[in-house]
């Protein structure tokens, strides 16, 4: 992953532009095309089988087969997303993004810029955004700390954008506020748990050297 001393270019940024709007989610309902700089248009869809409603994981599924099935479902995306994340950083991606975004996240969040990327990919995919965190912390680019905090940003309303324009979108008529006030809660509630987050892991490391 991203190496504090790897050198940055202005073909790393280009690269990096490319990633934040792949993952980020803005050309999701862009036409041809434009769509196909767009991680849920690249992740597609699953076809049906002749004669069926569903998807290969078919309806009233249980136990392990069920969630067997699931879990195959979710595959394509990770791998999607490692393989994009490795071709950011091959071109110096990640390197830009950890000198960007270092001195926003570090004083506010605690976690490194390279986490900037799996934040933008859990804003589109959760599941994107979670294997792009285990890579981050698999090559040693985070901390298990820092990993920590950045689960509890992923997590907290994960797959933020998709989800909300998808899920709460038919009730957008029935809002008395602008769409833009519940979105915006979101992501205050997102940062208030990495703060209550990063306040319980500080009492527990001093826990920790108390007893030690």
């Amino acid at each position: 992953m991203a190496d504090a001393n790897q050198k940055v270019s202005w073909s790393s940024y280009i690269v990096l532009m490319f990633a934040v709007v792949i993952f980020s989610g803005l050309l999701t309902k862009s036409a041809p095309p434009w769509n196909v700089l767009d991680f849920n248009t690249l992740t597609g869809a699953f076809g049906t089988i002749s004669g069926a409603k569903g998807t290969f994981i078919g309806s009233k599924g249980s136990g392990a087969r069920d969630g067997f099935l699931f879990t195959m479902s979710l595959m394509p995306s990770v791998i999607l997303a490692l393989g994009l994340v490795s071709i950011v950083e091959g071109y110096g991606g990640l390197a830009a993004a950890q000198k960007l975004i270092t001195p926003i996240f570090r004083p506010i969040l605690g976690i490194p810029g390279a986490c900037g990327l799996a934040f933008i990919t859990g804003l589109q995919s959760s599941d994107g955004g979670a294997a792009m965190a285990k890579a981050l912390y698999d090559s040693g680019t985070i901390t298990d700390k820092e990993r920590t905090i950045l689960c509890m940003l992923l997590l907290s309303g994960n797959g933020t954008i998709t989800n909300y324009f998808s899920s709460v979108g038919g009730l957008f008529l029935f809002f008395a506020v602008p769409i833009s006030l519940p979105l915006a809660i979101i992501f205050l509630c997102k940062f208030f748990g990495v703060i209550l987050m990063r306040i319980v892991l500080a009492f527990d490391s001093k826990r920790t050297a108390n007893q030690e």
